[in-house]
């Protein structure tokens, strides 16, 4: 695996020549479009399941899993907690796009652990406006697992709650530690 920090910019890099990392994105994108074939697949994905993660940038779900493209779909946000708007996703991907499972993996380490609401009150002495979001910062990443697995069992909008499972990446080793629900 090659990380974008193991990656040296060569001389002609966007970034080397002035540009930002978004033009480096972007050249990186021309090239891959050079190569590009449609793969004919569908939206749905291919294993039923959708994954809510972190989107701490350790994490590669894709390898860490072994998946595939179009095995899965995948939503991310700061702490992979359970928002109105995750279950927007999961709603869709069950209701639309065929999914049947959940998959809920949070992790060593992660930055919510250390902030708090207090975020939320600073922001708004600094912008003059309050966030309509809460930060979701937790203490205990398993009893957050507990409740993002919770949120999920419980809502009204989605069809199949039967199969939710919560983990903890450990990001020193790479493994997954299911939670227990109760």
């Amino acid at each position: 695996m090659t990380t974008s920090a193991s990656v040296p910019t060569e001389p002609g890099d966007a970034i080397s020549n002035g540009g930002t990392v978004t033009d480096r994105l972007v050249e990186a994108n021309e090239r891959y479009a050079a190569a590009f074939t449609d793969p004919g697949m569908d939206a749905r994905p291919v294993l039923h399941v959708a994954v809510v993660a972190c989107m701490d940038a350790r994490l590669d779900l894709h390898d860490a899993l072994g998946l595939e493209l179009g095995d899965c779909h995948t939503v991310r946000n700061a702490g992979g907690v359970v928002t109105d708007d995750v279950i927007r996703s999961l709603t869709i991907s069950q209701r639309a796009l065929g999914t049947r499972s959940v998959v809920l993996i949070h992790h060593t380490g992660c930055g919510l652990e250390s902030l708090t609401e207090d975020f939320r009150h600073d922001l708004e002495m600094e912008v003059g406006q309050r966030p309509a979001w809460a930060v979701e910062a937790f203490r205990d990443v398993e009893q957050d697992v507990r409740q993002s697995m919770q949120r999920v069992r419980t809502s009204p909008f989605l069809l199949h709650t039967d199969d939710v499972r919560g983990f903890v990446f450990d990001v020193k080793t790479g493994l997954l530690r299911e939670i227990d629900p109760t």
